[in-house]
């Protein structure tokens, strides 16, 4: 199973996910993503848009390269690889 990893921001909307990877059985991003938001109701809405397009502010990487399809999340996951999902932040 693929794991998922987060950035440390996203815990303040999603407090069960702080210091956890978790494990997804999916072979692309987008099935991983519904296998999140079932395990974890509501974070597929904080990823991606009515369309399920990829939001503007996160990004997706699997094994430290970012996604290609931020359309339609096409992109094949290894069964063993790790993503890691951050948010854009900006401020100053």
């Amino acid at each position: 199973m693929a794991r998922v990893a987060f950035a440390r921001h996203l815990y303040r909307f999603f407090p069960a996910l702080q210091g956890r990877e978790i494990s997804v059985k999916a072979a692309t991003v987008a099935q991983a993503v519904a296998e999140l938001d079932r395990q974890f109701p509501g974070l597929a809405f904080y990823l991606v848009d009515e369309q399920g397009k990829l939001r503007q502010h996160v990004n997706i990487f699997i094994e430290e390269e970012l996604i290609v399809d931020r359309d339609r999340l096409s992109d094949s996951i290894q069964p063993q690889a790790r993503l890691f999902v951050m948010q854009a932040l900006s401020g100053g």
